[in-house]
């Protein structure tokens, strides 16, 4: 039986129930019937939701593309009524450079302050917390830092030598976190029990 053969025995015969049946599983789907399958299947609803992310995600990257640089110009004029997109363009230059200098003092003065900490003794994995805006602050923070755990040390000896000494926390000393530590000032610091601050630097 050829192909014209089964359409003209399918069309004589549609209203048989057998054939009926039969065709009905070649319906294409409408809205409806997609939407029911989605809805009682699992699988189905998982990979339309995956396709959705994906067209959003696709759609959003093409919204930046085509759109996020013209927004942040139109508002850079809005900002900068007056200057031309030469002077807008010279002032972003400027910040640039003015950012790489900032990170490259910094970089400098924190190895400035890593060979004075290691002259002092000062432990280097504080180093960040002493960093100034510039080197005479930066050299004062370790100074008063020195100054303090000097003074603190000087203490618990002559609390030792009197028999006056107790330890922190009668035996059981308190905890502090890295961020607790991050918030104290170098006064603060110094006033720790320094197996205390050592547990904490070493994390």
């Amino acid at each position: 039986m050829n192909l014209e053969e089964i359409k003209k025995f399918l069309d004589e015969n549609k209203g048989q129930e057998e054939v009926s049946a039969y065709l009905q599983g070649f319906k294409q789907f409408g809205v409806d019937e997609v939407q029911k399958f989605v809805i009682e299947n699992d699988d189905a609803r998982k990979w339309i939701d995956s396709e959705k992310d994906k067209h959003f995600s696709k759609g959003l990257d093409t919204w930046k593309t085509n759109n996020l640089e013209k927004i942040i110009s139109v508002e850079i004029k809005k900002r900068n009524p007056d200057k031309t997109p030469e002077q807008i363009e010279l002032d972003k230059l400027r910040a640039d450079l003015e950012k790489m200098q900032n990170e490259k003092v910094r970089e400098s003065l924190k190895n400035k302050a890593l060979t004075v900490a290691g002259d002092k003794k000062i432990p280097t994995s504080l180093i960040d917390f002493f960093i100034g805006q510039d080197e005479e602050r930066t050299l004062a923070n370790l100074g008063q830092f020195e100054t303090a755990m000097n003074d603190y040390v000087k203490a618990q000896v002559e609390d030792r030598l009197k028999g006056s000494y107790t330890p922190p926390g009668g035996g059981n000393p308190s905890v502090i976190t890295m961020d607790q530590l991050k918030n104290m000032s170098t006064e603060e610091i110094a006033k720790l029990d320094p197996k205390l601050l050592d547990d904490v630097l070493k994390g």
